[in-house]
C-alpha cells in the first residue's frame, strides 16, 4: 500500500521523538561523565573526626553507649577533642579537624563529645550542669578501658585537657575546623554565632558548623557567611540536585555548605565523583565522603577501606584514624576504586 501524507506524518514524529530522546541521553551522559571532566588538581583531603583519639568498635553503638568503655587497645596516647589530639591530627596531615562543643552553665563552649560527663570522667551530670572551669578540672581520661574495666590506661592523665572553643580557635588560627553542635537547642546556635561573629572574615572562611536542624538554622540566620550544615540542609540540597543535577545546574540549596555523603549513596549523584565535587566547589561547598551508610562514626580507617575511594575524587574523606590514613593519601597510595554505577557514568 503506497505511503500517503497521513501515514508519513506519524513516522516522522516517531523519528523526531526518538532522535530527541537519543540526544537527551547522550547529552546527559556527556554532561555528567567523569571521562570528560577536567583532571582534579589534587587528590582527596582528610577530615579527622575528633582529631586524633582512641578508637572503639562501632558495632551496636547507640546514642547512649559509653564508647570509652569499649576502647580498642591503645596505639598512642592521645584523647579525642583535645588540643594535643587536634595538633597531632594536623601534624599527621589532616586538612580539616572536627570537634564537638557543648554550652556550659556560664554560657561558654566546652569541647567535649558526650551530653553527659558520666562516661569519660569521674563526675556525673550533663555538661550544662557545670561551668567551663568546673569541666576543665575533670579527668576526661577517667573512664577509658579496653579490658572491661580491669585497667584504665588514661585515668588521672586527662585532668585539665578539656579545652574551650576559644582555646581551640586561638591554637589553630589558620586551620580548617569543623564545629559539631551536639544539642537541638536553637539558643545554642545563636550563642555560637555571637562568638564566631567576633572573628575576622578570613578566619570565618575556614570554619564550618554542623549539627541539629534548629541550632544550625538559628546560626545561619545570625551568621549566614559561615559555612554550615544540618540534616535538613543536606536533604534539601540532595533532593534538589537529584532533580536538576543532570543538567549541570547546582541548586541554591547546595551553595555555601558542607555535604557529608555516604559512600553507598554517592555513586547515584549526577556527575559523581569528579563533576559533582567540581560543581560543589564552584558554589563554595565542601564534599566529605563518609564510609558505609554514614552510620555512627564510620570512617575510612584502614588502607583497605581507602581503596574504595575513587581515583578522581577530590573532596575530603572522613576518618577516625588520621595517623594511618593521611600519610597514605599524601603518598597517593590509597584511592583506587572505580567510580561505580549510577549517575556518575
Amino acid at each position: 500500500m503506497p505511503e500517503t501524507p497521513s501515514t508519513r506524518r506519524p513516522r516522522r514524529v516517531r523519528r523526531l521523538v526518538l532522535s530527541a530522546l537519543v540526544l537527551l541521553v547522550v547529552g546527559t551522559w556527556l554532561n555528567n561523565t567523569a571521562l570528560l571532566a577536567p583532571e582534579p588538581g589534587t587528590g582527596p583531603g582528610v577530615l579527622a573526626h575528633r582529631g586524633l583519639g582512641q578508637t572503639f568498635d562501632p558495632r551496636g553503638v547507640a546514642a547512649d553507649t559509653c564508647t570509652a568503655e569499649r576502647m580498642d587497645p591503645p596505639e598512642h596516647g592521645y584523647l579525642e577533642n583535645t588540643v594535643a589530639g587536634m595538633r597531632a591530627a594536623f601534624d599527621a596531615g589532616a586538612d580539616q579537624v572536627e570537634f564537638d562543643v557543648h554550652r556550659t552553665a556560664d554560657d561558654r563552649f566546652a569541647v567535649f563529645h558526650d551530653w553527659e560527663v558520666d562516661c569519660r570522667t569521674e563526675a556525673s551530670g550533663t555538661t550544662r550542669d557545670f561551668t567551663l572551669e568546673e569541666l576543665r578540672r575533670l579527668d576526661i581520661g577517667h573512664g577509658y578501658t579496653a579490658d572491661g574495666g580491669r585497667t584504665h590506661p588514661f585515668r588521672g592523665e586527662g585532668r585539665g585537657l578539656m579545652p574551650s572553643l576559644d582555646e581551640v580557635l586561638a591554637e589553630f588560627p589558620d586551620r580548617e575546623l569543623l564545629i559539631h553542635v551536639k544539642s537541638e537547642d536553637p539558643e545554642e546556635g545563636v550563642l555560637l554565632a555571637e562568638r564566631l561573629a567576633r572573628l575576622p572574615r578570613e578566619r570565618l572562611a575556614r570554619i564550618t558548623v554542623y549539627g541539629g536542624d534548629r541550632p544550625v538554622a538559628a546560626l545561619r540566620e545570625e551568621l549566614p557567611r559561615v559555612r554550615s550544615m544540618s540534616r535538613q540542609t543536606l536533604t534539601d540540597c540532595l533532593i534538589a540536585y537529584e532533580a536538576l543535577g543532570w543538567t549541570g545546574h547546582v541548586p541554591d540549596s547546595c551553595a555555601h555548605t558542607q555535604l557529608h555523603i555516604p559512600e553507598g549513596y554517592a555513586p547515584w549523584l549526577w556527575g559523581w565523583p569528579a563533576r559533582f565535587t567540581e560543581r560543589m566547589a564552584s558554589v563554595d561547598t565542601r564534599v566529605v565522603l563518609v564510609a558505609g551508610s554514614g552510620g555512627f562514626s564510620e570512617g575510612f580507617d584502614t588502607p583497605a577501606a581507602l581503596e574504595r575511594v575513587p581515583d578522581d575524587y577530590a573532596g575530603l574523606v572522613w576518618t577516625n584514624r588520621v595517623d594511618r590514613i593521611a600519610p597514605l593519601v599524601a603518598e597517593g597510595a590509597g584511592p583506587g576504586a572505580a567510580g561505580g554505577p549510577g549517575h556518575g557514568g
